[in-house]
């Protein structure tokens, strides 16, 4: 019990340095620590957010992590396949309102054009916050719940690039026709430099020295760009959803986007000259256009007073909200973020056990 408390509230710096003695492995690993998180490397509680993102595998390979043939967007296709197929019905760009309360419970939803959609039972996929400060009437939550919920953290610190290239770019360090191209690439040096890279977090600024973590799925996967194009996926911490002297212009998202490209050019000489287009994403963009508050890709931050049964609120892990026949079914909900479905597969054996039905 002591090993595993002390793992939740453990930095990765000091976890690493119990089993590894390379700088450069170190700081590969401490990657993990870092992805969509508000900490830094030697921050208490990063070596469980490492953990998170070893969990799980994929074709029986433990911690592996695989490629979705057509993008990222072919999951959400599936799943919406198979509920179409099981006699749902998909509806986009309907933006729900209000949670109607009809006798104490949750009665269905009010769309932004005011339609009403009734229902015995509302599944929420927004974070806790969305959920409950912006389409829940306060008079039918517990005031300290409310408390509860305004204290959730949800910081972010993460952006994003989709850069479309028209042919593979050439890392002098990787020997031509090299395996290695075809996996994760990290642009690290030392866990002092990740750390540096928060430190300009902690002051409101994009880190000047990004951890990058970059992968060109179409090397796997050809049918995500046009024969001999590509396009690479480019992960990049720090990016604040605050800047100190001011919001998030056009501009400084060019001047943010302009420091990573140029940080990834100082290790491949011809990656500027094959850029086609990139798509630069701050958290005001995950925010606006993803729904993702603050751009937080985890829906609430994986520090141990969030997580298990303090996820989301402590006395509410179990999915249900305190308005009977609501249920909350997102990564703000055990066990977090991550292509997983967990959240949603636990949220749906509550819904089955309290409707009495088998899963």
């Amino acid at each position: 019990m002591y090993d595993t408390l002390r793992f939740f509230t453990q930095s990765c710096a000091d976890l690493l340095d119990e089993y590894f003695e390379s700088e450069i492995i170190k700081a590969h690993l401490a990657g993990s620590s870092i992805i969509g998180t508000a900490l830094g490397p030697r921050s208490p509680g990063t070596a469980y957010v490492l953990l998170h993102h070893y969990m799980g595998g994929i074709d029986g390979a433990v911690g592996a992590w695989g490629f979705a043939r057509g993008g990222m967007g072919a999951v959400t296709q599936a799943l919406a396949a198979s509920l179409t197929a099981s006699g749902g019905t998909v509806r986009s760009s309907a933006t729900v309102e209000q949670v109607l309360v009809r006798g104490g419970r949750a009665a269905g939803v009010v769309l932004a054009d005011g339609e009403e959609i009734h229902a015995p039972v509302v599944v929420s996929n927004l974070d806790v916050r969305r959920t409950f400060l912006e389409t829940v009437a306060p008079q039918h939550l517990p005031p300290e719940f409310l408390a509860q919920v305004r204290r959730f953290k949800i910081r972010g610190s993460s952006g994003k690039l989709n850069i479309a290239l028209d042919g593979l770019p050439h890392f002098p360090a990787i020997p031509q026709g090299s395996p290695c191209t075809r996996g994760d690439l990290h642009v690290t040096d030392t866990i002092d430099m990740l750390e540096r890279a928060y430190d300009d977090w902690k002051e409101g600024r994009w880190s000047r020295a990004p951890y990058i973590d970059m992968l060109i799925p179409t090397q796997i996967d050809p049918t995500m760009a046009p024969h001999g194009k590509h396009y690479m996926s480019v992960f990049v911490q720090y990016c604040p959803y605050q800047l100190a002297d001011g919001g998030w212009t056009d501009a400084r998202r060019q001047a943010f986007g302009d420091t990573v490209i140029e940080t990834i050019a100082r290790h491949s000489p011809n990656f500027k000259d094959l850029i086609l287009h990139a798509e630069i994403r701050t958290p005001r963009e995950l925010e606006s256009e993803v729904g993702l508050t603050e751009g937080n890709i985890f829906q609430g931050e994986l520090t141990f007073d969030q997580l298990l049964f303090n996820r989301p609120i402590p006395g509410y892990a179990q999915y249900r909200a305190p308005l009977r026949g609501l249920y909350m079914c997102g990564s703000s909900t055990h066990p977090g973020g991550g292509v997983m479905g967990a959240p949603g597969a636990n949220a749906a054996g509550a819904i089955l056990a309290d409707l009495r039905r088998k899963a």
